[in-house]
Protein backbone atom coordinates (compact mmCIF):
# COMPACT_ATOMS: atom_id res chain seq x y z
CA UNK A 1 0.00 0.00 0.00
CA UNK A 2 1.61 3.38 -0.79
CA UNK A 3 0.75 6.85 -0.54
CA UNK A 4 1.60 9.21 -3.93
CA UNK A 5 4.27 7.59 -5.19
CA UNK A 6 4.81 3.68 -6.50
CA UNK A 7 8.40 3.28 -4.18
CA UNK A 8 8.85 1.60 -0.86
CA UNK A 9 8.55 4.68 1.11
CA UNK A 10 5.65 5.48 -0.61
CA UNK A 11 4.84 2.41 0.64
CA UNK A 12 5.40 2.83 4.00
CA UNK A 13 3.29 5.63 4.16
CA UNK A 14 -0.08 5.97 7.01
CA UNK A 15 -3.47 6.89 4.28
CA UNK A 16 -6.70 7.80 5.38
CA UNK A 17 -5.69 8.46 9.11
CA UNK A 18 -4.05 11.89 10.14
CA UNK A 19 -3.39 12.94 5.96
CA UNK A 20 -7.08 12.46 5.28
CA UNK A 21 -7.64 15.80 7.43
CA UNK A 22 -6.28 17.63 4.12
CA UNK A 23 -9.57 16.53 2.38
CA UNK A 24 -11.64 16.76 5.98
CA UNK A 25 -10.59 20.19 6.59
CA UNK A 26 -11.46 21.32 2.77
CA UNK A 27 -14.96 20.43 3.61
CA UNK A 28 -14.82 16.67 2.10
CA UNK A 29 -14.70 17.26 -1.36
CA UNK A 30 -12.30 16.08 -3.66
CA UNK A 31 -9.81 17.48 -6.32
CA UNK A 32 -12.44 18.85 -8.27
CA UNK A 33 -15.57 21.46 -8.25
CA UNK A 34 -18.08 18.57 -7.68
CA UNK A 35 -16.99 17.53 -4.10
CA UNK A 36 -18.88 19.46 -1.14
CA UNK A 37 -17.55 22.95 -0.58
CA UNK A 38 -19.17 24.64 2.64
CA UNK A 39 -18.15 28.09 2.07
CA UNK A 40 -19.20 27.83 -1.65
CA UNK A 41 -22.69 26.34 -0.61
CA UNK A 42 -23.25 29.01 2.14
CA UNK A 43 -22.27 32.03 -0.27
CA UNK A 44 -25.09 30.57 -2.78
CA UNK A 45 -27.74 29.79 -0.16
CA UNK A 46 -27.29 33.06 1.49
CA UNK A 47 -28.58 34.36 -2.17
CA UNK A 48 -31.62 32.34 -2.11
CA UNK A 49 -29.86 29.06 -3.93
CA UNK A 50 -30.47 26.42 -3.10
CA UNK A 51 -28.27 23.00 -4.08
CA UNK A 52 -30.51 19.62 -4.68
CA UNK A 53 -27.54 17.27 -4.17
CA UNK A 54 -26.46 15.01 -1.19
CA UNK A 55 -22.60 14.11 -0.38
CA UNK A 56 -21.47 10.78 -1.45
CA UNK A 57 -18.68 8.75 -0.70
CA UNK A 58 -16.55 6.11 -3.13
CA UNK A 59 -14.69 3.68 -2.30
CA UNK A 60 -12.93 2.06 -4.97
CA UNK A 61 -11.19 -1.76 -5.47
CA UNK A 62 -10.37 -3.71 -8.16
CA UNK A 63 -9.55 -7.80 -9.30
CA UNK A 64 -7.90 -9.49 -11.36
CA UNK A 65 -5.93 -6.16 -13.31
CA UNK A 66 -3.51 -6.83 -15.94
CA UNK A 67 -0.02 -6.92 -14.96
CA UNK A 68 1.91 -4.24 -17.14
CA UNK A 69 5.11 -4.97 -15.19
CA UNK A 70 8.54 -7.16 -16.07
CA UNK A 71 9.80 -7.90 -12.62
CA UNK A 72 7.17 -7.23 -10.44
CA UNK A 73 3.58 -6.62 -10.23
CA UNK A 74 1.55 -3.23 -11.21
CA UNK A 75 1.20 -0.38 -9.15
CA UNK A 76 -2.08 0.90 -9.39
CA UNK A 77 -4.17 3.89 -8.50
CA UNK A 78 -7.35 4.92 -9.57
CA UNK A 79 -8.70 8.34 -10.73
CA UNK A 80 -12.18 9.47 -11.09
CA UNK A 81 -12.96 11.98 -13.13
CA UNK A 82 -15.97 14.05 -14.18
CA UNK A 83 -17.43 14.08 -17.78
CA UNK A 84 -18.45 17.78 -18.69
CA UNK A 85 -20.98 18.34 -21.30
CA UNK A 86 -18.47 19.17 -23.80
CA UNK A 87 -16.59 15.90 -23.53
CA UNK A 88 -13.72 17.44 -21.09
CA UNK A 89 -12.49 15.60 -18.24
CA UNK A 90 -12.59 17.42 -14.29
CA UNK A 91 -10.56 15.62 -12.23
CA UNK A 92 -12.67 14.55 -8.54
CA UNK A 93 -9.71 12.68 -6.45
CA UNK A 94 -7.58 10.13 -6.56
CA UNK A 95 -6.44 7.14 -4.70
CA UNK A 96 -3.26 7.00 -3.39
CA UNK A 97 -0.96 4.32 -4.90
CA UNK A 98 -0.40 0.28 -4.00
CA UNK A 99 3.09 -1.48 -4.07
CA UNK A 100 2.83 -4.57 -6.54
CA UNK A 101 -0.93 -5.56 -6.41
CA UNK A 102 -3.33 -6.81 -9.37
CA UNK A 103 -6.32 -6.87 -6.55
CA UNK A 104 -6.04 -3.83 -4.41
CA UNK A 105 -8.68 -2.20 -2.22
CA UNK A 106 -7.50 1.10 -2.06
CA UNK A 107 -8.27 3.45 1.34
CA UNK A 108 -8.66 7.27 0.14
CA UNK A 109 -12.06 8.01 -0.49
CA UNK A 110 -13.75 10.26 -3.12
CA UNK A 111 -16.46 12.20 -2.40
CA UNK A 112 -18.77 13.68 -4.79
CA UNK A 113 -21.79 15.51 -4.88
CA UNK A 114 -24.74 13.64 -6.44
CA UNK A 115 -27.11 15.93 -8.01
CA UNK A 116 -30.76 14.00 -8.16
CA UNK A 117 -31.74 15.72 -11.09
CA UNK A 118 -28.34 15.53 -13.50
CA UNK A 119 -27.11 12.15 -15.03
CA UNK A 120 -23.18 12.67 -13.92
CA UNK A 121 -20.81 10.21 -16.12
CA UNK A 122 -17.87 9.32 -14.26
CA UNK A 123 -14.94 8.04 -15.91
CA UNK A 124 -12.89 5.74 -13.76
CA UNK A 125 -9.04 5.26 -14.39
CA UNK A 126 -6.75 2.71 -13.13
CA UNK A 127 -3.06 3.80 -13.76
CA UNK A 128 0.33 2.01 -13.30
CA UNK A 129 1.96 2.51 -16.80
CA UNK A 130 -0.69 2.29 -18.95
CA UNK A 131 -4.48 3.35 -18.29
CA UNK A 132 -7.71 1.67 -18.66
CA UNK A 133 -11.09 2.94 -18.23
CA UNK A 134 -14.68 2.95 -18.10
CA UNK A 135 -17.85 5.64 -18.10
CA UNK A 136 -20.33 5.10 -15.47
CA UNK A 137 -23.65 7.63 -15.02
CA UNK A 138 -23.93 7.74 -10.83
CA UNK A 139 -26.75 5.08 -10.24
CA UNK A 140 -24.94 3.30 -7.67
CA UNK A 141 -26.85 4.88 -5.08
CA UNK A 142 -29.85 3.41 -5.90
CA UNK A 143 -28.80 -0.08 -5.65
CA UNK A 144 -29.73 -2.09 -2.61
CA UNK A 145 -25.83 -2.88 -2.02
CA UNK A 146 -24.66 0.26 -3.05
CA UNK A 147 -22.25 -1.17 -4.92
CA UNK A 148 -20.96 -1.67 -8.42
CA UNK A 149 -18.93 -3.91 -10.42
CA UNK A 150 -17.23 -3.10 -13.80
CA UNK A 151 -15.02 -4.30 -16.42
CA UNK A 152 -12.16 -2.27 -17.37
CA UNK A 153 -11.81 -1.09 -20.78
CA UNK A 154 -8.81 0.12 -22.97
CA UNK A 155 -7.96 3.89 -24.11
CA UNK A 156 -10.59 3.40 -27.00
CA UNK A 157 -13.05 2.20 -24.66
CA UNK A 158 -13.44 -1.18 -25.47
CA UNK A 159 -13.51 -4.52 -24.21
CA UNK A 160 -10.93 -6.19 -26.58
CA UNK A 161 -9.72 -9.89 -26.10
CA UNK A 162 -7.20 -9.68 -22.88
CA UNK A 163 -8.93 -9.43 -19.99
CA UNK A 164 -8.43 -5.68 -18.06
CA UNK A 165 -9.59 -6.80 -14.61
CA UNK A 166 -12.43 -5.03 -12.86
CA UNK A 167 -12.97 -2.16 -10.23
CA UNK A 168 -15.88 -2.01 -7.89
CA UNK A 169 -17.18 1.31 -6.75
CA UNK A 170 -19.11 1.55 -3.28
CA UNK A 171 -21.36 4.23 -2.52
CA UNK A 172 -22.08 5.85 1.01
CA UNK A 173 -24.09 9.02 1.72
CA UNK A 174 -21.53 11.48 3.71
CA UNK A 175 -22.52 11.71 7.53
CA UNK A 176 -22.25 15.33 8.74
CA UNK A 177 -20.77 14.76 11.85
CA UNK A 178 -17.82 16.78 13.74
CA UNK A 179 -17.08 13.54 16.12
CA UNK A 180 -14.02 12.02 15.54
CA UNK A 181 -11.12 10.36 17.59
CA UNK A 182 -7.51 10.48 17.64
CA UNK A 183 -6.19 7.10 19.02
CA UNK A 184 -2.65 6.00 19.27
CA UNK A 185 -2.08 2.26 19.14
CA UNK A 186 0.67 0.00 20.33
CA UNK A 187 1.40 -3.42 19.77
CA UNK A 188 3.59 -5.59 21.75
CA UNK A 189 5.51 -9.06 21.57
CA UNK A 190 4.61 -9.63 17.92
CA UNK A 191 4.96 -13.00 16.12
CA UNK A 192 8.60 -12.42 13.63
CA UNK A 193 7.54 -13.10 9.78
CA UNK A 194 11.11 -12.31 8.84
CA UNK A 195 14.12 -14.73 8.71
CA UNK A 196 16.76 -12.37 9.40
CA UNK A 197 15.53 -9.10 10.82
CA UNK A 198 12.27 -8.78 12.51
CA UNK A 199 9.17 -7.70 11.37
CA UNK A 200 8.26 -4.59 9.89
CA UNK A 201 4.46 -4.06 10.55
CA UNK A 202 1.53 -1.95 9.87
CA UNK A 203 -1.81 -1.93 10.75
CA UNK A 204 -5.03 -1.72 8.35
CA UNK A 205 -8.16 -0.86 9.71
CA UNK A 206 -11.59 -1.80 8.04
CA UNK A 207 -15.23 -1.15 8.33
CA UNK A 208 -17.55 -3.97 8.27
CA UNK A 209 -20.65 -2.52 5.67
CA UNK A 210 -24.22 -3.86 5.91
CA UNK A 211 -23.75 -6.20 2.83
CA UNK A 212 -21.51 -8.58 5.58
CA UNK A 213 -17.58 -7.49 3.32
CA UNK A 214 -16.09 -4.43 4.75
CA UNK A 215 -14.09 -1.79 3.67
CA UNK A 216 -10.69 -0.50 4.54
CA UNK A 217 -10.33 2.89 6.01
CA UNK A 218 -7.04 3.49 7.19
CA UNK A 219 -3.53 2.38 7.45
CA UNK A 220 -0.41 3.02 10.14
CA UNK A 221 2.71 4.09 8.82
CA UNK A 222 5.03 1.00 8.53
CA UNK A 223 7.47 0.42 11.63
CA UNK A 224 10.86 -1.34 10.60
CA UNK A 225 11.91 -4.15 12.03
CA UNK A 226 10.05 -4.00 15.44
CA UNK A 227 8.44 -6.61 16.85
CA UNK A 228 6.67 -4.03 20.40
CA UNK A 229 5.93 -0.82 17.55
CA UNK A 230 3.77 2.33 18.64
CA UNK A 231 2.57 4.24 15.39
CA UNK A 232 1.78 8.05 14.93
CA UNK A 233 -1.51 8.73 16.01
CA UNK A 234 -4.24 8.07 13.96
CA UNK A 235 -7.48 10.56 13.55
CA UNK A 236 -11.02 8.55 12.52
CA UNK A 237 -13.84 10.22 11.82
CA UNK A 238 -17.27 9.20 12.18
CA UNK A 239 -17.61 9.13 8.28
CA UNK A 240 -14.94 6.61 8.36
CA UNK A 241 -15.86 4.45 11.91
CA UNK A 242 -20.25 4.82 11.02
CA UNK A 243 -20.97 4.79 14.61
CA UNK A 244 -19.25 3.80 18.04
CA UNK A 245 -20.86 0.52 18.00
CA UNK A 246 -19.75 -0.62 14.38
CA UNK A 247 -17.37 -3.27 14.65
CA UNK A 248 -13.91 -2.54 12.88
CA UNK A 249 -11.58 -5.35 12.21
CA UNK A 250 -7.76 -4.16 12.83
CA UNK A 251 -5.06 -6.37 10.87
CA UNK A 252 -1.14 -6.27 11.13
CA UNK A 253 0.73 -7.19 8.58
CA UNK A 254 3.97 -7.72 8.29
CA UNK A 255 5.34 -5.17 5.08
CA UNK A 256 7.23 -6.63 2.44
CA UNK A 257 7.80 -4.73 -0.92
CA UNK A 258 6.86 -7.22 -2.86
CA UNK A 259 3.40 -6.30 -2.20
CA UNK A 260 2.48 -9.66 -0.35
CA UNK A 261 2.16 -8.29 3.16
CA UNK A 262 2.23 -11.28 5.64
CA UNK A 263 -1.03 -10.90 8.18
CA UNK A 264 0.33 -10.96 11.58
CA UNK A 265 -2.94 -11.49 13.03
CA UNK A 266 -6.20 -9.65 13.25
CA UNK A 267 -8.85 -8.65 16.29
CA UNK A 268 -12.57 -7.76 15.51
CA UNK A 269 -13.43 -4.35 17.59
CA UNK A 270 -15.72 -0.95 17.73
CA UNK A 271 -14.87 2.25 18.82
CA UNK A 272 -16.70 1.37 22.25
CA UNK A 273 -14.65 -1.77 22.22
CA UNK A 274 -11.04 0.13 21.65
CA UNK A 275 -12.35 3.19 24.35
CA UNK A 276 -12.24 0.62 26.91
CA UNK A 277 -9.15 -1.33 26.35
CA UNK A 278 -7.75 2.22 27.09
CA UNK A 279 -9.29 2.79 29.77
CA UNK A 280 -8.58 -0.14 31.30
CA UNK A 281 -5.18 -0.35 30.42
CA UNK A 282 -5.01 -3.86 29.19
CA UNK A 283 -4.17 -5.42 25.45
CA UNK A 284 -6.37 -7.41 23.32
CA UNK A 285 -4.74 -10.71 21.89
CA UNK A 286 -4.51 -10.82 18.03
CA UNK A 287 -5.93 -13.97 16.62
CA UNK A 288 -4.64 -15.38 13.32
CA UNK A 289 -7.22 -17.49 11.26
CA UNK A 290 -6.65 -21.57 10.39
CA UNK A 291 -5.56 -21.85 6.93
CA UNK A 292 -6.89 -25.44 7.27
CA UNK A 293 -9.81 -25.15 9.41
CA UNK A 294 -11.59 -21.92 8.78
CA UNK A 295 -13.97 -22.05 12.10
CA UNK A 296 -10.86 -22.66 14.44
CA UNK A 297 -8.63 -19.42 15.51
CA UNK A 298 -5.50 -19.19 17.14
CA UNK A 299 -4.68 -16.60 19.75
CA UNK A 300 -1.63 -15.25 19.70
CA UNK A 301 0.99 -13.79 22.24
CA UNK A 302 1.04 -10.57 20.80
CA UNK A 303 -1.21 -7.74 21.98
CA UNK A 304 -2.60 -4.39 20.79
CA UNK A 305 -2.69 -1.34 22.74
CA UNK A 306 -4.39 2.10 22.88
CA UNK A 307 -1.87 4.47 24.27
CA UNK A 308 -3.82 7.38 23.75
CA UNK A 309 -8.01 7.53 23.15
CA UNK A 310 -9.11 11.03 23.09
CA UNK A 311 -12.89 12.35 21.95
CA UNK A 312 -12.29 15.48 19.93
CA UNK A 313 -13.98 17.64 17.52
CA UNK A 314 -13.08 18.36 13.89
CA UNK A 315 -14.65 22.35 13.62
CA UNK A 316 -16.03 23.49 9.70
CA UNK A 317 -14.81 26.26 8.00
CA UNK A 318 -18.49 27.98 9.05
CA UNK A 319 -18.22 27.06 12.47
CA UNK A 320 -15.29 29.37 12.81
CA UNK A 321 -16.98 31.96 10.48
CA UNK A 322 -20.62 32.23 12.48
CA UNK A 323 -18.45 32.23 15.69
CA UNK A 324 -16.93 35.48 14.81
CA UNK A 325 -13.76 34.85 13.27
CA UNK A 326 -13.05 37.52 10.24
CA UNK A 327 -11.14 36.91 6.79
CA UNK A 328 -9.94 39.83 5.67
CA UNK A 329 -8.68 40.90 2.00
CA UNK A 330 -5.74 42.76 1.07
CA UNK A 331 -4.94 43.49 -3.17
CA UNK A 332 -2.18 43.97 -5.47
CA UNK A 333 -2.87 44.60 -8.55
CA UNK A 334 0.27 43.88 -11.48
CA UNK A 335 1.28 47.40 -12.99
CA UNK A 336 4.19 45.76 -15.19
CA UNK A 337 4.86 47.08 -19.06
CA UNK A 338 3.99 43.45 -20.09
CA UNK A 339 0.28 44.25 -19.46
CA UNK A 340 1.00 46.80 -22.25
CA UNK A 341 0.05 50.45 -22.81
CA UNK A 342 -2.91 51.91 -21.44
CA UNK A 343 -3.39 53.88 -23.96
CA UNK A 344 -3.57 50.76 -26.89
CA UNK A 345 -6.94 49.07 -27.16
CA UNK A 346 -5.27 45.65 -26.63
CA UNK A 347 -3.88 46.01 -23.40
CA UNK A 348 -5.03 44.38 -20.38
CA UNK A 349 -5.22 48.03 -18.72
CA UNK A 350 -7.01 49.54 -21.48
CA UNK A 351 -10.12 51.74 -20.01
CA UNK A 352 -12.61 51.79 -22.38
CA UNK A 353 -14.43 55.33 -22.62
CA UNK A 354 -17.60 53.41 -23.46
CA UNK A 355 -17.47 51.68 -20.06
CA UNK A 356 -16.32 48.50 -21.42
CA UNK A 357 -14.63 46.47 -18.59
CA UNK A 358 -10.47 45.49 -19.31
CA UNK A 359 -9.13 42.37 -17.61
CA UNK A 360 -8.27 43.98 -14.55
CA UNK A 361 -11.57 45.56 -14.04
CA UNK A 362 -13.68 42.72 -14.69
CA UNK A 363 -11.09 40.28 -12.03
CA UNK A 364 -11.29 42.83 -9.58
CA UNK A 365 -15.57 43.14 -10.03
CA UNK A 366 -15.95 39.34 -10.10
CA UNK A 367 -13.72 38.34 -7.49
CA UNK A 368 -14.49 41.27 -5.35
CA UNK A 369 -17.93 40.11 -4.98
CA UNK A 370 -16.89 36.80 -3.80
CA UNK A 371 -14.45 38.21 -1.07
CA UNK A 372 -15.87 41.17 0.35
CA UNK A 373 -18.56 38.69 1.13
CA UNK A 374 -16.36 37.17 3.83
CA UNK A 375 -14.45 39.96 4.93
CA UNK A 376 -16.79 42.35 7.56
CA UNK A 377 -15.53 45.84 7.29
CA UNK A 378 -15.21 45.48 3.44
CA UNK A 379 -12.23 47.73 4.06
CA UNK A 380 -9.05 46.39 1.88
CA UNK A 381 -5.51 47.35 2.00
CA UNK A 382 -4.79 48.06 -1.62
CA UNK A 383 -1.41 48.04 -3.57
CA UNK A 384 0.30 47.93 -7.07
CA UNK A 385 3.68 46.87 -8.07
CA UNK A 386 5.91 46.85 -10.71
CA UNK A 387 4.67 50.66 -11.66
CA UNK A 388 7.05 53.99 -11.72
CA UNK A 389 5.27 56.05 -9.12
CA UNK A 390 5.34 59.65 -8.45
CA UNK A 391 8.30 59.89 -7.20
CA UNK A 392 9.65 58.46 -10.28
CA UNK A 393 11.18 55.41 -8.90
CA UNK A 394 9.69 51.87 -9.33
CA UNK A 395 8.36 50.32 -6.61
CA UNK A 396 6.88 47.21 -6.12
CA UNK A 397 4.40 48.03 -3.48
CA UNK A 398 3.19 51.07 -3.33
CA UNK A 399 -0.34 52.28 -2.16
CA UNK A 400 -2.96 51.89 -5.04
CA UNK A 401 -5.11 55.11 -3.64
CA UNK A 402 -1.76 57.38 -3.90
CA UNK A 403 -2.79 58.29 -0.06
CA UNK A 404 0.65 58.49 1.97
CA UNK A 405 -1.86 58.21 5.33
CA UNK A 406 -3.90 55.06 4.38
CA UNK A 407 -3.44 52.12 2.07
CA UNK A 408 -6.94 50.71 2.94
CA UNK A 409 -9.86 51.23 0.28
CA UNK A 410 -14.29 50.69 1.25
CA UNK A 411 -15.35 48.32 -0.74
CA UNK A 412 -15.35 47.04 -4.22
CA UNK A 413 -15.71 50.77 -5.48
CA UNK A 414 -13.14 51.52 -3.46
CA UNK A 415 -10.99 49.55 -5.44
CA UNK A 416 -12.42 50.13 -8.22
CA UNK A 417 -11.63 53.67 -7.97
CA UNK A 418 -7.90 53.53 -6.77
CA UNK A 419 -7.61 51.51 -9.29
CA UNK A 420 -8.46 54.13 -12.47
CA UNK A 421 -6.68 56.86 -10.53
CA UNK A 422 -3.17 54.43 -10.47
CA UNK A 423 -3.54 54.24 -13.91
CA UNK A 424 -3.47 57.76 -14.72
CA UNK A 425 -0.54 58.70 -12.08
CA UNK A 426 1.38 55.20 -12.69
CA UNK A 427 3.82 54.52 -15.61
CA UNK A 428 4.40 51.01 -16.30
CA UNK A 429 7.24 49.47 -15.47
CA UNK A 430 8.54 45.98 -14.66
CA UNK A 431 9.95 43.61 -13.59
CA UNK A 432 7.63 41.18 -11.92
CA UNK A 433 8.20 41.06 -8.74
CA UNK A 434 5.28 38.90 -5.72
CA UNK A 435 7.81 38.84 -3.10
CA UNK A 436 7.51 42.44 -1.43
CA UNK A 437 3.36 42.33 -1.28
CA UNK A 438 3.78 39.30 0.04
CA UNK A 439 5.66 40.23 2.67
CA UNK A 440 3.90 43.25 3.36
CA UNK A 441 1.11 41.06 4.06
CA UNK A 442 2.53 38.68 6.36
CA UNK A 443 3.95 41.57 8.39
CA UNK A 444 0.45 42.57 8.81
CA UNK A 445 -0.65 38.76 9.77
CA UNK A 446 2.03 38.49 12.22
CA UNK A 447 1.34 41.86 14.04
CA UNK A 448 -2.59 40.62 14.32
CA UNK A 449 -1.49 37.17 15.70
CA UNK A 450 -0.38 38.96 18.98
CA UNK A 451 -3.39 40.86 19.55
CA UNK A 452 -5.77 38.26 18.75
CA UNK A 453 -6.30 34.48 17.10
CA UNK A 454 -9.39 35.66 15.71
CA UNK A 455 -7.85 36.64 12.16
CA UNK A 456 -7.32 35.45 8.93
CA UNK A 457 -6.11 37.30 5.97
CA UNK A 458 -6.33 36.87 2.46
CA UNK A 459 -3.68 38.17 -0.06
CA UNK A 460 -5.25 38.44 -3.53
CA UNK A 461 -2.86 38.82 -6.73
CA UNK A 462 -4.05 40.20 -9.73
CA UNK A 463 -1.27 39.47 -12.40
CA UNK A 464 -0.83 38.52 -16.35
CA UNK A 465 1.87 36.26 -16.16
CA UNK A 466 5.38 35.38 -15.88
CA UNK A 467 7.69 36.20 -12.75
CA UNK A 468 11.40 37.70 -12.55
CA UNK A 469 11.21 36.53 -8.75
CA UNK A 470 10.19 33.13 -8.43
CA UNK A 471 12.61 31.68 -6.12
CA UNK A 472 12.49 35.25 -4.18
CA UNK A 473 8.42 34.45 -4.24
CA UNK A 474 8.68 31.07 -2.59
CA UNK A 475 11.14 32.32 0.16
CA UNK A 476 8.43 34.33 0.71
CA UNK A 477 5.63 32.05 0.72
CA UNK A 478 7.39 29.74 2.67
CA UNK A 479 8.23 32.03 5.48
CA UNK A 480 4.25 33.16 5.31
CA UNK A 481 2.89 29.91 5.66
CA UNK A 482 3.06 29.83 9.39
CA UNK A 483 1.38 32.45 9.92
CA UNK A 484 -2.96 33.19 9.41
CA UNK A 485 -2.58 33.83 5.62
CA UNK A 486 -3.56 32.64 2.17
CA UNK A 487 -2.30 34.26 -1.45
CA UNK A 488 -4.81 33.93 -3.78
CA UNK A 489 -2.97 34.49 -7.41
CA UNK A 490 -5.81 35.61 -10.35
CA UNK A 491 -4.17 35.40 -13.46
CA UNK A 492 -5.56 37.79 -16.59
CA UNK A 493 -4.75 37.64 -20.02
CA UNK A 494 -2.89 34.55 -21.77
CA UNK A 495 0.28 34.43 -20.42
CA UNK A 496 1.86 31.07 -20.07
CA UNK A 497 1.01 30.99 -15.74
CA UNK A 498 3.50 27.79 -15.45
CA UNK A 499 5.25 29.35 -12.54
CA UNK A 500 1.46 30.40 -11.26
CA UNK A 501 1.05 26.60 -10.55
CA UNK A 502 4.60 25.88 -9.64
CA UNK A 503 3.40 28.27 -6.57
CA UNK A 504 0.16 26.96 -6.36
CA UNK A 505 1.74 23.16 -5.27
CA UNK A 506 -1.60 21.31 -6.41
CA UNK A 507 0.96 18.48 -6.95
CA UNK A 508 1.55 17.44 -3.45
CA UNK A 509 5.22 19.34 -3.36
CA UNK A 510 5.50 21.92 -1.06
CA UNK A 511 7.21 24.67 -1.70
CA UNK A 512 11.41 25.15 -0.58
CA UNK A 513 12.85 27.87 0.28
CA UNK A 514 16.16 28.75 -0.84
CA UNK A 515 17.91 27.27 2.35
CA UNK A 516 15.62 23.85 2.18
CA UNK A 517 13.25 25.36 4.24
CA UNK A 518 9.80 23.25 3.30
CA UNK A 519 6.92 25.88 3.61
CA UNK A 520 4.22 24.52 6.99
CA UNK A 521 1.26 24.02 4.66
CA UNK A 522 -0.23 25.03 0.97
CA UNK A 523 -1.16 28.83 1.16
CA UNK A 524 -1.40 29.57 -2.28
CA UNK A 525 -4.39 29.31 -4.76
CA UNK A 526 -4.33 30.35 -8.29
CA UNK A 527 -7.31 31.18 -10.75
CA UNK A 528 -7.02 31.30 -14.20
CA UNK A 529 -9.29 34.07 -15.28
CA UNK A 530 -9.62 32.73 -19.00
CA UNK A 531 -11.02 29.24 -17.47
CA UNK A 532 -14.01 31.20 -15.97
CA UNK A 533 -14.71 33.30 -18.94
CA UNK A 534 -14.70 30.39 -21.04
CA UNK A 535 -17.30 28.65 -19.14
CA UNK A 536 -15.08 25.71 -17.50
CA UNK A 537 -14.79 26.33 -13.74
CA UNK A 538 -17.62 28.88 -11.95
CA UNK A 539 -15.15 31.90 -10.02
CA UNK A 540 -16.86 31.22 -6.83
CA UNK A 541 -16.08 27.77 -6.97
CA UNK A 542 -12.23 28.95 -7.99
CA UNK A 543 -11.68 30.92 -5.74
CA UNK A 544 -12.85 29.59 -2.39
CA UNK A 545 -11.69 25.80 -3.29
CA UNK A 546 -9.00 25.72 -1.47
CA UNK A 547 -9.19 28.74 0.95
CA UNK A 548 -11.58 26.64 3.67
CA UNK A 549 -9.00 23.81 3.73
CA UNK A 550 -5.86 26.49 4.09
CA UNK A 551 -7.41 28.21 6.91
CA UNK A 552 -8.25 25.21 8.49
CA UNK A 553 -5.31 23.56 8.43
CA UNK A 554 -3.88 26.44 9.88
CA UNK A 555 -6.29 26.52 12.74
CA UNK A 556 -6.07 22.94 13.81
CA UNK A 557 -2.29 23.15 13.72
CA UNK A 558 -2.39 25.32 16.46
CA UNK A 559 -5.65 24.29 18.00
CA UNK A 560 -7.60 27.05 17.88
CA UNK A 561 -11.00 26.23 17.99
CA UNK A 562 -14.49 28.16 17.22
CA UNK A 563 -15.83 30.24 20.14
CA UNK A 564 -19.10 29.47 20.48
CA UNK A 565 -20.69 26.45 17.81
CA UNK A 566 -24.44 25.02 18.86
CA UNK A 567 -26.01 22.36 16.85
CA UNK A 568 -29.13 21.06 17.59
CA UNK A 569 -30.08 17.70 18.44
CA UNK A 570 -31.80 16.91 15.67
CA UNK A 571 -31.53 19.82 12.40
CA UNK A 572 -31.94 19.20 8.63
CA UNK A 573 -28.77 20.72 6.95
CA UNK A 574 -31.52 22.84 4.84
CA UNK A 575 -32.57 24.22 8.31
CA UNK A 576 -29.59 25.39 9.52
CA UNK A 577 -26.58 26.96 7.60
CA UNK A 578 -23.98 26.69 9.69
CA UNK A 579 -24.33 22.53 10.19
CA UNK A 580 -21.83 21.10 7.67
Amino acid sequence: MGACCSDVRGGQEAVGGAQQQRSIAAGGGGGGGAGHNDAVEFFYRTKGVEALFTQIELSLTASKLLDRDIVSKSDPMAVIYAKKRDGSLEELGRTEVIMNCLDPAWIEKINVAYQFEIVQPLIFHVYDVDTSYHNLPVKIVTKQSRSLTLKLHNKKGQAGLVNLGTITVHAEETIASRNAVEIVFRCSHLDNKDLFSKSDPFLRISRIVESGGSIPICKTEVVNNNLNPVWKPLTLTMQQFGSKDNPLILECFDFNSSGNHVLIGKIQKSIVDLEKLHKEKIGANFILPSSRHHTHEKVLKGQLFMDRFIETKLYSFLDYMSSGFELNFMVAVDFTASNGNPHSRDSLHYIDPTGRLNAYQQAIMEVGEVIQFYDSDRRFPAWGFGGRTYDGSVSHCFDLNGSAGSFEVEGVEGIMAAYASALRNVTLAGPTLFGQVINTAADIAGHSVSSTNSKYFVLLIITDGVLTDLQETKNALVRASDLPLSVLIVGVGGADFTQMEILDADNGQRLESSTGRIATRDIVQFVPMREVHGGQISIVQALLEELPGQFLTYMRTREIIPQTVTVPATSHPQDHPYVV
